[in-house]
């Protein structure tokens, strides 16, 4: 009997549209959960490439590690530079009852 080969989901690997990133950080910022906003920043991240977003958005690689780590509250301006940095940007809209 062979046994069957389950390979670990990796959203990474999906991520590979602006459309489909700006999709994903907006699936995310709906939760109204910074944990689950800096998750899919860090997922955004790597399938970009973890270097080349720290250079992007202006900050240290190892600080970037650091902010992407998950249970840490960054600053907005943080937020805002690695949204830039992966190309999205963020807009007000009315809230529905």
């Amino acid at each position: 009997m062979s046994k069957i080969k389950i390979s670990r989901f990796d959203i990474a690997e999906h991520l590979d549209s602006e459309e489909m990133i700006a999709e994903y950080i907006n699936a995310a910022l709906e939760e109204g959960d910074v944990d689950v906003l800096m998750a899919a920043i860090s997922d955004v991240a790597k399938a970009r490439g973890i270097s080349k977003v720290a250079a992007d958005a202006g900050v240290g690689r190892e600080s970037l590690y650091k902010t992407l780590a998950g249970g840490t509250k960054p600053k907005a301006e943080t937020v805002f530079k690695l949204l830039a940095a992966l190309g999205v940007k963020l807009q007000a809209a009315p809230a529905h009852a």
